[in-house]
């Protein structure tokens, strides 16, 4: 059946006109650069966020949401500690800072890259606490409300007695009027969370050893990982940076933000991309101008890689509307795969001098196609993968390798029709180096000769592969250099800590409900902290108490306000006129309770409004304000306004954010057996994706092997195709065992490159079970596409990214086993062939 198409398209293509294929190949060419530059217009885009490489989680609705607003709350955060030997300079070079930044923010105006350009803020102390006072009767901290529960008032009025004869006290005639005991300072003092920081002349400060460090924050406009915002924001603060350093030269400035890490990925993804992308195609260009010696062949190995690209691009874009960098990194290695059809076209030209260009693409076109055909599923394997930049790579590469293959078969028969200098020198060369495999494969023949190297391969895959470990850390997607991480570990220390990714994520069918278990977390991170397990917490529990806390303080304040009334009056020497209207005012706030809704209209409350997950996102003040990462507010992204009046269940969900996480296992461990209390660690769940997608891949190249053994079957007869197959299967192995001996662990990158292993190792296989008495253009060919696809991969093995590292090593080492083991095809091939009892019969 296969046989039979093959010729019918052979036919064909040697009765279609060169011309009309050469215009229909033209016309391709021409739309897809056309719909490519409407695409561009129309909005697309290249994407260097990192996260939209990541795989997705399958979440309920609440976690998923709590997940999209600690990202959206974390991402665009920037941080600057300004530290100096003293205090003066410190705060003179934020002030200065802040003012360069609000310049250009007002000169920008909506073009302003940085808005919310803030330190420390002076006024929330007086807004918290004209918020709290006419809830002072819902109000006890600790100390109090065990003093008032034991009817120990003597030591409340002791205390009380002190605060009035200290002169730093709050305590005056207006306040002891309402409070005679001064309890509420104290419960107001307890709203503000232990931290280093300290704020003077409303800029937040943090010692460092014996100096002093200025922090300012400030909120991307735009997302930090698009390419143009990046460059606003760094273009805005560096001025501003450069402005404070030449006015306090002494200063050091530490930098923290997604920001940074954003940079830093385009510009290494920009570099590799240039640097690896150059080298390869200048490899390429070598091994053409080497092996044919002739201007046509290298312009048209141009052309195919060109026309693959164009493809490439285009139909990425059209699939997804961006492009990835990695895409283009990894893509880079599309020039050594697409060339391989030049390469081949090529090689067979050299073999037969006299053979048409139209006849030579009719010649290897049922091999090449067949090698199309696998080399693209392969790459839709890939695409199988959970992480939509994998997903872009298949496309990516994919539909590049149609374009190399339409322009091959469309476009060579009348491009390629020039005639090509001798090239008798590197087919000698190759059909030397057959000629020595073949005296080495006889001796292996033997039966001495096959048990010494099947005993070698055994020991050494068993070898390697028992050494083989796995490693499923999503991190290694992309790290950053140490001169962006070391200062941000640093100004993270000055913070308290900061704010880690993990965060746990409280949830109740009710407000009150979910009120009540937030004050049951609470003592539970306390002792974690008493633990050394966590740093520190930010959690809505300390500004929001339950109604079932609230009416506990104000039962227990009946004690001073309606039984011990007067001995308070009279321990204080007060007037006891003010008796009616604290009674008064006391039974006036027994239905008055302090509810979230009215908290997150403060300014202070729409800094903490993202911590609360109302189940109506229309009704819920999360809209309002955004967190970072101390606790400070920013505007919430507009980006999510479009999913309000969304459906998220009916259960109330609170985030709490975690910092200087120590032991998360630990800390995992306290709420277990909470199925209230979820742990969200979307590193850790993203890296158990990665693990079992990378068993499932491994699965899926032991079904594609089957699948093309069945496939290969219907043209070799079976025991041809068990060889054809058994070359990319036994290379994929070793190359396994190799990682194993040389300490790389497994991953999901391994695992991918080799499905492409298989998908370009089956092509060398292929041509030389087609190769019949062209075995040394087969060679010379097979030659060129592994130096070719060496180059591409084993550049890509140079990456900084760590993943990507992993991606070229494995390739490299499979397609190099490959290159070695696929001529010996032709010599077993030629047993089965003299051997009547092995010979099979074709379909």
């Amino acid at each position: 059946m296969a046989s039979n198409f093959a010729a019918r398209a052979n036919q064909a293509l040697m009765q279609s006109s060169p011309k009309w294929r050469l215009v229909v190949w033209l016309l391709l060419m021409l739309s897809a650069s056309l719909w490519t530059l409407q695409l561009w217009q129309n909005g697309a885009r290249v994407q260097s966020d990192i996260l939209a490489m990541l795989p997705h989680l399958q979440q309920d609705k609440l976690t998923e949401r709590a997940l999209n607003q600690v990202e959206a709350t974390l991402a665009d955060q920037v941080y600057i500690a300004l530290v100096a030997k003293d205090e003066t300079t410190a705060i003179a070079a934020a002030k200065l800072l802040m003012q360069k930044l609000e310049a250009d923010l007002v000169a920008r105006g909506k073009q302003g890259a940085l808005t919310d350009i803030r330190s420390a803020d002076m006024q929330l102390g007086e807004v918290l606490g004209q918020f709290y006072f006419p809830h002072r009767f819902k109000l006890l901290t600790a100390p109090q409300a065990e003093a008032l529960a034991s009817q120990n008032i003597e030591s409340l009025i002791e205390a009380a007695t002190a605060q009035f004869y200290n002169a730093f006290s709050y305590a005056n005639s207006n306040l002891l009027a309402q409070d005679p005991l001064l309890l509420f300072p104290a419960n107001l003092l307890a709203l503000a969370p232990s931290s280093k920081v300290r704020a003077s002349q409303g800029i937040l400060l943090a010692n460092q050893g014996d100096n002093v460090a200025a922090v300012v924050m400030a909120k991307g406009r735009e997302s930090a990982f698009n390419p143009n915002a990046q460059l606003a924001q760094m273009t805005a603060l560096t001025a501003a940076l450069d402005a404070v350093e030449e006015g306090y030269p002494d200063i050091t400035v530490l930098k923290a933000g997604a920001l940074f890490h954003a940079l830093a990925a385009t510009q290494t993804a920009k570099s590799e991309i240039s640097i690896l992308g150059l080298a390869s195609l200048l490899g390429v260009i070598a091994l053409v101008w080497l092996a044919f010696r002739s201007v046509m062949p290298l312009l048209l190995a141009i052309v195919t890689i060109s026309s693959g690209l164009l493809l490439a691009v285009t139909f990425t874009l059209s699939v997804f509307g961006e492009l990835h960098l990695l895409t283009l990194v990894f893509g880079t290695s599309l020039i050594g795969i697409a060339i391989d059809y030049s390469f081949h076209f090529y090689c067979e030209r050299l073999s037969d001098t006299e053979r048409s260009a139209q006849a030579t693409v009719a010649y290897i076109f049922p091999t090449v196609t067949l090698a199309f055909i696998t080399s693209a599923l392969a790459y839709v394997g890939i695409g199988l993968a959970p992480f939509p930049g994998m997903q872009q790579v298949a496309i990516f590469c994919a539909a590049g390798l149609l374009g190399a293959y339409l322009t091959l078969i469309l476009a060579y028969p009348l491009l390629a029709g020039s005639r090509l200098p001798e090239g008798s020198r590197p087919l000698a060369l190759a059909g030397t180096y057959l000629a020595c495999l073949t005296q080495l494969s006889k001796r292996f023949t033997t039966p001495l000769g096959m048990g010494l190297f099947a005993l070698v391969i055994v020991v050494w895959c068993l070898i390697g592969v028992s050494k083989l470990t796995v490693d499923d850390d999503i991190r290694h997607l992309q790290q950053s250099p140490a001169s962006v991480t070391e200062p941000e570990n640093q100004l993270r220390q000055l913070l308290s800590g900061g704010t880690d990714n993990q965060f746990l994520l409280v949830r109740a069918p009710s407000e009150e409900a979910l009120l009540q278990q937030l004050e049951r977390v609470s003592p539970m991170l306390n002792a974690a902290i008493a633990n050394q397990e966590l740093g520190n917490y930010v959690s809505l529990s300390r500004y929001l108490p339950s109604h079932r806390k609230q009416d506990t303080a104000y039962h227990l304040q009946g004690e001073i306000y309606q039984t011990q009334i007067d001995t308070v009056l009279t321990s204080l020497g007060l007037d006891e006129n003010l008796k009616p209207e604290l009674q008064a005012a006391y039974l006036a706030a027994k239905t008055e309770y302090i509810t979230p809704a009215a908290f997150f209209t403060l300014g202070a409350g729409k800094q903490l409004a993202p911590l609360w997950l109302a189940p109506n996102e229309a009704n819920s003040p999360v809209s309002n304000g955004a967190l970072n990462d101390d606790g400070a507010s920013a505007e919430h992204g507009a980006e999510h306004g479009a999913d309000q009046g969304a459906d998220y269940g009916a259960d109330y969900g609170a985030i709490v954010l975690l910092g200087g996480i120590q032991q998360i296992d630990a800390l995992k461990a306290r709420f277990t057996h909470d199925e209230s209390v979820q742990l969200i660690d979307k590193v850790a769940d993203i890296s158990a994706v990665m693990g079992h997608y990378r068993l499932l891949t491994l699965k899926l190249l032991a079904l594609a092997l089957g699948i093309a053994l069945l496939l290969f079957s219907l043209n070799f007869g079976f025991k041809k195709a068990a060889v054809v197959v058994a070359v990319p299967a036994l290379a994929a192995l070793l190359t396994l065992a190799t990682l194993g001996l040389t300490g790389s662990p497994l991953s999901l990158f391994h695992a991918l490159a080799l499905i492409l292993v298989f998908g370009i190792g089956i092509d060398y296989s292929l041509f030389f079970a087609s190769a019949q008495n062209h075995g040394k253009a087969v060679m010379m060919a097979v030659f060129m596409s592994a130096c070719s696809t060496l180059l591409a991969f084993g550049l890509l093995a140079f990456s900084q990214t760590q993943a990507i590292h992993y991606f070229g090593l494995t390739l490299s080492l499979g397609i190099g086993f490959t290159f070695l083991l696929s001529p010996l095809i032709l010599t077993t091939t030629q047993a089965l062939t003299n051997n009547p009892l092995l010979t099979t019969k074709k379909s």
